[in-house]
């Protein structure tokens, strides 16, 4: 190994799926060592009696069937087992390593300390990425250097989602302090210092998700230059905001609360406008389209509700039952369509032209949590409870899951996605409760192909 000319990262990720596969066959000899010890144990019985029954015997025949059949049976569950598994260490291999070809890490965001609940682009240059955080904080990062630029921390509670705005250097924010704040932020971005493998794993000496309060990894955010008072602050809600955006053009905007109601403010005075009730339990996201007047919220109540504001006289709200469980997010795609997902697993994919049954639904193995759709491809990326990100397309076609390992990908629950297709290139940003969040760069010709 020492003259491999294999780079270091490589020889990590080979290292740690042979791992897998010795675990995987160690599991199965014991299981096989222990199956033909039920075997033998069982012919022995069988040849005792055997013996000791005469020859004319009728129950003799019986006998003989009966270890036949068990032995057959117990030599099936050999093979079934041995298949199996194999099968799961082949189809892990081919995972992981058709993963790696798609998905390539870009860069380790680390800085907060808590959770980060969502994540978002800047829509104007320059082109950051801000993180709204449950230790009151939102930070704004330079996406190549991983650089932490700046603070907002004018929140007293959870800052739960965070939003820029469409044209201007302003972020809106949203959190358990029953506010949401927009506040204007100016930031420099740092010259990117040429690195020897961007794709490298990050040093394992140290789970991030074990760190002492308020240790940070290097530009922290008490080294950086901190927001503490908002340009407008939004306070009509009874309970916890747990979402916000702007709506297009980027003269109001809607809030989602846990007080049951969404809330549509001007910008420009803060006034409250209407108040979107109808729903039955706590909202859990809400999303504005990218080109039209139209919001979505979604709730606990197992729906989310399409309202339409494109006629300023009349609003209509349509509301749609497709989940069993929480519909933790439900967002606009570049069309006619809406993506929803759920604690009860499933993802689907609404026609607004036609809303009476989703046009594909995507069963999954765990609780989905804020999703995402990229712009141009339009390919959902998914947030999972287990750690998991997987990606789909529109017609519910898996594409890809993005690497998982000790040394690479969250460690704990992900809560959030967001795509940026700027300059000719495909980035997706996660994050989770391990504190910190993950730039991939997505090769979507490579995607495309494997599907």
């Amino acid at each position: 190994m020492e003259d491999s000319k294999l780079p270091l990262s490589l020889r990590h990720n080979l290292l740690d799926l042979f791992g897998q596969i010795e675990r995987e066959f160690e599991n199965l000899y014991i299981e096989n060592i222990e199956l033909r010890r039920e075997i033998d144990s069982l012919n022995e019985r069988l040849t005792g009696d055997g013996q000791t029954v005469d020859g004319g015997d009728p129950t003799k025949g019986a006998l003989k069937t009966k270890a036949s059949h068990s032995t057959s049976q117990l030599s099936q569950k050999l093979k079934t087992t041995y298949k199996a598994s194999t099968s799961k260490i082949v189809s892990s291999f081919k995972a992981t390593a058709g993963s790696r070809a798609v998905c390539q890490l870009l860069k380790e965001y680390m800085g907060h300390r808590d959770g980060i609940w969502d994540l978002s682009i800047t829509r104007t240059v320059p082109v950051v990425l801000g993180t709204a955080s449950a230790d009151h904080s939102a930070l704004l990062w330079s996406i190549e250097t991983g650089k932490c630029l700046l603070r907002y921390a004018g929140h007293a509670g959870s800052v739960n989602s965070i939003k820029f705005h469409p044209t201007e250097q302003m972020a809106l924010t949203a959190s358990g302090d029953q506010t949401a704040h927009i506040w204007r932020y100016m930031v420099q971005l740092p010259v990117p210092q040429p690195t020897p493998d961007v794709s490298a794993p990050c040093d394992e000496d140290q789970d991030s998700s074990d760190r002492e309060e308020g240790e940070v990894d290097g530009e922290g955010p008490c080294e950086v230059p901190t927001v503490r008072v908002a340009t407008a602050t939004l306070k009509s809600h009874q309970g916890v905001v747990i979402a916000a955006d702007w709506l297009v053009g980027g003269r109001q905007v809607v809030t989602a609360s846990w007080d049951r109601a969404a809330n549509l403010y001007e910008v420009e005075t803060s006034e409250l406008v209407h108040a979107l009730t109808g729903h039955d339990q706590e909202l859990t996201h809400c999303c504005t389209h990218p080109t039209q007047r139209l919001v979505v919220t979604s709730s606990r109540d197992t729906t989310f509700r399409l309202w339409d504001f494109r006629d300023p006289s009349i609003h209509s709200v349509n509301v749609f039952q497709g989940h069993t469980d929480t519909v933790t997010s439900a967002v606009f795609t570049v069309g006619d369509n809406v993506v929803s997902g759920s604690d009860d697993r499933t993802v689907k994919v609404w026609d607004l032209k036609n809303m009476r049954s989703p046009i594909a639904t995507i069963r999954t193995d765990s609780a989905v949590n804020r999703i995402s759709v990229s712009a141009n491809q339009r390919i959902i990326a998914l947030p999972h409870d287990n750690r998991q990100v997987r990606l789909f397309d529109m017609s519910g076609v898996r594409l890809a899951r993005l690497p998982r390992s000790n040394r690479m990908g969250h460690r704990r629950m992900v809560c959030c996605t967001a795509w940026n297709e700027e300059n000719q290139s495909c980035n997706l940003f996660t994050c989770g409760f391990d504190r910190q969040a993950i730039g991939w760069n997505i090769n979507i010709p490579a995607l495309l192909q494997e599907k």
